[in-house]
């Protein structure tokens, strides 16, 4: 469904508020070694304090409560550490807020500020907020370091409850007019979950909505709804220019990604040639490779450093192609059962 009032027109990533404990010791857990640029942003004395990260278009605000009355309180008491608002740039803020609030969206906060400075706040999905902005700058200061660290938010990775993705898909589309354009039931061995994607009308923000399917074994998914203490984003995927530089450069300033089992390095040729990629450099890294009909997508998951092991980041380099990667969660299931009935040690490639 299109906004009438074209309210929605080019839509995009603004900023990322994460509630949290401790805004700069979950700067240095979160993102430390990531390059972001760090400022201290103004406050009510007593109510909060905030860390403003930026690195290309990506603009990420930590927030910790300094009074009980902070909504970051008894958000960081439920869920500990976590995305608590996805922020939506919008070409006129008090049009995007009408249009939402006609559609049924509940109203947080009604439009305030003036000139280029305008907010307004809805409720999203999930414990979610989302909070409309104009006039933000689309880029800070670009990140040091070797080759394409960071640069944009490729997409968000929800996890809902069981029985409530076709609402959240519902939400999305009547409210804020995005478009489903990606549907997958994904199983792997005794485990399996529903995949949907909703994207903003203009591209400019993707949300991969997450379901457990609860007629199969519990996987990671119920484990973050449980830990998490509800539905939230698992993770944000960073686009970067080449992954190959952008792991080593991390990696060097010690951010830990998750290792990939030799097995599935062996089995790649088998599925896949990488287009850019030597499948050499991709091992020593622990990239996957995927491949769709339009391209290949390379990518990589930190090790989650969150108190209650949810949040992550992901790091993914695209060459055309416009899926998620849903390919590798077979291969690595393939290559851990080959692994295993091969004697051979679980151990990085």
């Amino acid at each position: 469904m299109a906004a009438s009032t074209h309210a929605y027109d080019d839509m995009s990533v603004g900023h990322i508020e994460f509630y949290v404990d401790d805004a700069g010791a979950a700067a240095d857990r979160l993102f430390g070694g990531f390059g972001f640029e760090r400022t201290t942003l103004p406050g009510r004395p007593g109510w909060c304090r905030s860390l403003l990260l930026t690195g290309g278009r990506i603009r990420l605000v930590l927030t910790e409560a300094l009074s009980p009355e902070h909504p970051a309180a008894a958000y960081v008491e439920r869920h500990g550490d976590g995305v608590a608002d996805i922020a939506l740039r919008v070409p006129d803020v008090a049009a995007a807020f009408a249009e939402a609030t006609r559609r049924g969206a509940r109203a947080v906060t009604p439009p305030e500020g003036d000139g280029d400075a305008v907010t307004a706040r809805i409720e999203g999905s999930g414990g979610v907020v989302h909070t409309f902005v104009q006039g933000v700058p689309d880029t800070g200061p670009a990140l040091p370091g070797r080759g394409g660290a960071p640069a944009e938010v490729d997409h968000f990775a929800v996890c809902v409850e069981p029985g409530r993705i076709d609402d959240t898909v519902e939400f999305y589309r009547r409210v804020l007019g995005f478009e489903l354009v990606f549907t997958e039931h994904v199983v792997v061995g005794s485990q399996a979950m529903t995949t949907k994607v909703v994207q903003s009308g203009s591209g400019g923000v993707t949300l991969t909505l997450i379901e457990p399917d609860v007629t199969r074994v519990s996987g990671h998914i119920d484990d973050f709804l449980r830990d998490h203490g509800g539905a939230g984003v698992q993770h944000i995927a960073f686009t970067v220019p080449d992954i190959v530089a952008a792991v080593g450069t991390l990696a060097s300033r010690g951010v830990e990604f998750l290792p990939t089992p030799a097995a599935y390095y062996r089995l790649l040729p088998e599925r896949l040639e990488p287009l850019r990629h030597r499948v050499e450099e991709l091992r020593r890294l622990n990239i996957l490779v995927d491949e769709d009909h339009d391209g290949q997508l390379f990518q990589i998951f930190t090790r989650s450093t969150h108190p209650r092991g949810t949040y992550f980041s992901e790091l993914i380099e695209r060459i055309g192609a416009k899926t998620f990667g849903s390919g590798n969660i077979a291969a690595l299931y393939t290559a851990v059962e080959l692994q295993r009935e091969t004697g051979e040690a679980e151990e990085a490639a």
